[in-house]
């Protein structure tokens, strides 16, 4: 395989990585002005932090290969905004949080798992492979430990 198609293939899956974790901080600061649980509210701040780091490894990786991360333009932001507004308007009780918490680590770990064994069957970097495992383990464990709120 050729350095260009190498340098793509980490470039793709780099850039899911950048998007689902900086999706995932967005919904995030999104849910976190109708938490009332303290505990839920720290849980959340400690993830949030961690969706940032992994957002910066990734920005860092993708400027190595050259590559500016792409953002979610402002109707995205405003799409999830709305979203999360409507999915918290008639309860945003500590479980539902937790539920929509629950759903968007799941989704982000089932896309991220599928985008990781493309690239493991390609010729992605080790660095990538390495950052899309960890994200994918953190989203595995930020569902399992959302769950205790769900009661």
């Amino acid at each position: 395989m050729t350095e260009a198609t190498k340098t793509k293939q980490t470039a793709s899956l780099l850039q899911q990585i950048y998007k689902n974790v900086k999706s995932a901080s967005d919904s995030i600061l999104n849910l976190m002005p109708r938490v009332k649980d303290e505990k839920l509210k720290s849980d959340m701040t400690v993830q949030l932090s961690a969706y940032e780091a992994f957002a910066s490894r990734a920005a860092k990786l993708l400027g190595e290969e050259g590559v500016t991360p792409e953002e979610d333009g402002a109707f995205g932001k405003l799409s999830a905004k709305w979203s999360a507004m409507m999915d918290t308007l008639r309860d945003s009780s500590t479980c539902r949080i937790a539920e929509l918490m629950v759903k968007g680590a799941n989704e982000n770990a089932m896309d991220l798992q599928r985008e990781l064994r493309e690239a493991e069957n390609g010729n992605a970097s080790e660095s990538a492979l390495r950052l899309a495992r960890d994200v994918c383990r953190f989203e595995e464990k930020n569902a399992e430990d959302m769950k205790e709120y769900l009661r």
